[in-house]
Parts: C-alpha cells; structure tokens; sequence
C-alpha cells in the first residue's frame, strides 16, 4: 500500500554521486530537499538544481563524522523546511588499499564516515520522528554489505556493519510497534566520482567491478523505496544478487578464491595512479564533480530490484 509522499528529505553527501542523483530524483518527485555534505561547490550546484525545479532546498556544510554536527544540522532543517518525513544516510569515504598499506587514520575516517556517519544520521533521524511515530530512514548500502572484496577492507566493513546496526534498530523499532520505516538498499557497482577522488595506495587508478551502472539506477531506487511502505531490504541489480545469493550465502569459499584470483586486476584501470592525486578523504577536493564518474560509456542505465525476503 502506498503511504502518502513525504515533504522533507534529508540526504547525506548530497554534493556528488548517488546523493547528487538521489538529490534530483527526490526533487522531480516533488519533495523538499536539505542537503549534507562537505564541499562548497558542489553543495551550492545542487542546491541550485532543487530550486530549477521548483523545490524548496537547504545546503548545510556538515561531516557526518560528527555527531553534534548531524545532529544541530536536522534541528536547523526543520526549523527552516518543517518535519522531517525521509532521511537517506548515503555519506562514504574510501580508501584502496590493501589492508596492510592503510594507516590507522586512514582505516578510522573510512569508519567513522561511512559506518558512524549512519548511526549519527539515524539517531538525529529518530530523535525527531519518534513523537510523530512516522517516518522512513533509508541507508544506502551496497553488495559489499555482504560479499567482501580486496583492496577495500575498511569500505567493506562499514558496509557490513551498517547491516548488522539497521537490522538490530529495525528489531527495537518492532518492539516499540513503530510507525518508523528503516530499510537498506544494496547497489551493484556505479559510476560515481568515488574513483576520482577516493584516496588510493595502488599502482593503477581504481575503477568500478563491472558491470557498472548509473547513478541514477540507485536514486530512482533508494527514492522510490520512500514512495510506498518500505521492505526491510531492497536489491539492486543482477551483479548485487549474484554477488550475495552466491558469493556470500551459497558459495562463500569459492567467493574468496574468485576474488583472490581476479579482484586486483578488475578494481584498477590501465592509466597508473599519481600517489599525488588530491583525494577527500579528510577535506573535500574543490569543484563540483556532478554525479556521474568518468565510466559513461560503459554504465548501464537500467537494473531490476528485487526484495531479498522473497529469495531467500
């Protein structure tokens, strides 16, 4: 049964990638959109796209890393747009590296935005849906969840520990008879910045695994999950259910040997890596880099969705 549409959302790292394209589907669907994310440039573009389109928007330059932050950001959004109906917990940084090339720092910032990054944004979420008993937190996940690859050892854990933290909320949620919705979208790989900017210890630029998708493949899913009474989990793609049916339910061994075998060759370009390239991990890189990556000519612009519930 479809619930009726929300009017504020709230997405994190909104300036770029999945959460530039979340950013202009939620406006196309009519909402009204607060905006998070570190750099200036793309913030202030994407906040711009949501008024072209005749929504209110609010830019806040916020580190999801900081809970206080989070935290006075949703209190300024609703002071400014009004209650908060859809918040999408979407930030991420990376490292590819292999494990024993990262610092400890490197390995903690990975950690603290993209896992801690969702429990601060969750909890700033709930704290102010529960005395209205209604609304939706969608956190935005990825096969990695379940399926771990090398070269992104800390990415991969944040991933999976977003899992086992939304399914123990979800389960309080329950408890309390909730009219919260907390649901996970899992995506297959996407061409997004994240492999311009992310920071590399490698000896060529990474790229996605193919096959690889648009963007915009996740934000009409992540959005659309937020349009009706959310499932606990959404699939994304072939390459995303392949990867958890087989690679981690079914087949986990030959998973790893699969991986070990062929995960360095199709996580690297050809072009080699400038070990001085800029990177975000710990300050954003000027520009406004838009949602898309440099991988259009091989991105698929189409991918079916499918809840693990009825699978497994």
């Amino acid at each position: 049964m479809d619930m009726a549409k929300p009017s504020v959302a709230v997405v994190t790292g909104a300036s770029a990638g999945v959460g530039r394209a979340v950013v202009r589907e939620l406006a196309r669907r009519g909402f009204d959109v607060a905006l998070l994310a570190r750099g200036s440039a793309g913030l202030d573009e994407a906040r711009a796209e949501v008024v072209r389109s005749g929504r209110r928007a609010l830019a806040l330059p916020v580190d999801v890393a900081d809970a206080g932050a989070v935290s006075d950001a949703a209190a300024g959004i609703e002071r400014q747009l009004g209650p908060i109906a859809v918040w999408i917990n979407n930030a991420v940084a990376s490292v590819f590296s292999e494990f024993e090339s990262m610092t400890p720092e490197e390995f903690e910032r990975v950690t603290h935005v993209t896992y801690l990054g969702v429990v601060h944004g969750t909890r700033a979420a709930l704290a102010r849906m529960r005395f209205r008993d209604r609304g939706t937190i969608v956190q935005v996940g990825s096969a990695l969840a379940y399926r771990s690859m090398p070269l992104q050892s800390a990415h991969c854990g944040a991933k999976a520990a977003i899992r086992g933290f939304t399914d123990s909320v979800r389960c309080e949620l329950r408890h309390r008879r909730s009219g919260i919705r907390l649901t996970m979208v899992q995506l297959p790989a996407l061409n997004t910045p994240q492999f311009d900017w992310g920071r590399a210890h490698l000896p060529h630029r990474p790229r996605p695994v193919p096959p690889v998708f648009q963007p915009e493949v996740a934000a009409r899913a992540i959005v659309g999950a937020t349009l009706r009474r959310p499932p606990r989990e959404i699939v994304v793609g072939w390459p995303t259910l392949k990867a958890i049916v087989l690679g981690a339910k079914l087949f986990p061994g030959v998973g790893d040997w699969w991986l070990a075998k062929t995960g360095y060759g199709t996580q690297q370009a050809s072009e080699a890596q400038d070990p001085d390239a800029p990177d975000n991990l710990f300050a954003p890189v000027p520009g406004d880099f838009g949602a898309h990556g440099r991988f259009d000519a091989r991105a698929k612009s189409k991918a079916f969705e499918v809840l693990p519930s009825r699978i497994l």
